[in-house]
């Protein structure tokens, strides 16, 4: 019996049709308002996240 997928983290992950994976970064839905514009769009950018096969059956399941 294979594990549950971690929905709260899958939720910020898109695979593209390479097999990269872009994040989300986590705590920027608020606060915005006294940053200034070049750092808010720089927290809205996808990261890349460099699993290894095993952690991504992990948290991706199959």
């Amino acid at each position: 019996m294979s594990g549950k997928t971690n929905k709260s983290f899958t939720k910020r992950l898109k695979v593209t049709k390479n097999g990269k994976i872009l994040t989300r970064k986590g705590g920027i839905n608020h606060y915005n308002a006294k940053k200034r514009s070049g750092k808010q769009q720089s927290q809205k950018r996808p990261g890349e996240l460099i699993l290894s096969g095993k952690a991504r059956a992990r948290f991706l399941g199959k």
